[in-house]
Formats: C-alpha cells, structure tokens, sequence
C-alpha cells in the first residue's frame, strides 16, 4: 500500500505545493507563446487543423507525456495543465466568437491569390506560400494554366478555394505543367501568347527580342496555353 510520503510523490512529485501557483503561470505563458508561434507560421503550416485544436494538442500532448516518463513530474501538475489548457481554449473561442478583430487578429483572414487568371502578387508574397507548392495544389485540382481561374483563395484554415472559368472563357494563361513552366525566355522569337513567370500576366507579344511585363517588370516568360480544364 502507499504511503502518506509516496502519495504526495506521486501528486506532486520532486515539487513543492508552493511551485503550483508557477504551473498557472508557466501554462498560460506557454499558451501564448504556442499560439503566437503557430499563428506566425502562416496558413498552410496549420493546414486542416485551426490554430487552436494545434495548441490545445501540442499543449495538452506534452502535459500527458511528461508524467509518464519523468518520476519528478507529479501527476497533479498535469492535471492542472490540463485545466488551464482547455478553459485557455474555451474563453479565447468565446473572445473570437464575440469579437471580430480578435477573429482576425487570432486566425486570420481568406486571401486572393490568383484573380482573373494572374497572381495577386502582394498578396501571394504576404503568405509566404512557395510557388511550386501552390502550383501542385492547383495541379490536384485538374488546373493546367491560369487561364482556367477566375479566382483562388486561400482560406483560413490553409486550404485553397478555387472558382473556374466557364469553359466557353477560358483565356490564354500561365501554364503550371512543370515541363511547360520550366521553358522560360528572356528574348520572343516570334509572335504569339506570352504569361509572365512571376506574376502571371499574359498578352499577345508581336515584336521580338526582351519584352519587360506591365505589371511587374520582369523579363521571363513562358508561352501561354489555353487547354480547358479536364474535370
């Protein structure tokens, strides 16, 4: 049987009851730092999951762990990280819920990345979204140019939400196969359909040699496509 000594080692371990008033503290700290952390990482680095049900995971997974594994940690400890963690959670889903800037503040808002078939560069810059990454999702979504999209949002929550052009205006557009993407030029040889690499911009280029984009002053370009979507 336990002891009166034994028990209290195993509520409180290697501690004092005086170090539980630093759990409050040490928690809600972490909390924030967790959130704060996670909240800078960007959308996609939270992908599927709310920033909230990532620090509520990480916060409580941690609190599990320590106690199973290290004799000095008392289970008491955990229990009351456990608390703190989940009434943290509740009362800031509560502060989001009534209050719109918090909402944003917390989570963010849905960002235009591609609008009438070019990127929305400053805001595509803003999200700290790599190209090749965001041309793969478009590629699982049967996209072949830009052409093809209207609009393309990226919500939230870090999945990408995109709106087609009806088939019947469907334009010429930056195509995001990699083995057409890859055949950038500096200097037009010949009259045709042109998409700037970078920001997506597409004309009708008639005059040869360097040709600078309206838009973003770039000088790479990759010949435009205006294939229709397979769905």
């Amino acid at each position: 049987m336990f002891a009166g000594a034994d028990f209290e080692k195993m509520l409180i371990g290697e501690q004092e009851w005086t170090f539980i008033p630093q759990i409050l503290i040490r928690t809600l700290v972490m909390y924030l730092v967790i959130l704060l952390s996670l909240r800078t990482l960007g959308k996609r680095g939270v992908k599927q999951l709310s920033v909230f049900e990532l620090v509520v995971i990480i916060g409580l997974g941690s609190a599990a762990g320590d106690p199973m594994f290290y004799s000095e940690v008392g289970l008491l400890s955990s229990i009351l990280v456990f608390l703190v963690v989940v009434i943290a959670y509740r009362l800031t889903a509560y502060l989001v819920n009534k209050n719109k800037k918090i909402e944003i503040l917390l989570e963010g808002s849905c960002t235009c990345l591609i609008q009438h078939g070019r990127f929305a560069i400053h805001n595509f810059e803003k999200e700290n979204l790599a190209q090749d990454e965001f041309f793969s999702e478009l590629r699982l979504k049967s996209i072949a140019h830009l052409g093809q999209v209207e609009l393309a949002i990226i919500e939230t929550s870090g999945s990408i939400s995109v709106f087609y052009y009806p088939d019947k205006e469907v334009k010429y557009g930056l195509p995001i196969l990699p083995e057409l993407f890859c055949q950038k030029m500096v200097n037009i040889e010949r009259k045709d359909f042109y998409s700037c690499s970078f920001c997506g911009h597409t004309e009708l280029i008639a005059t040869t040699g360097q040709h600078y984009c309206p838009v973003c002053t770039k000088k790479e370009w990759v010949k435009s496509i205006q294939t229709l979507r397979m769905s």
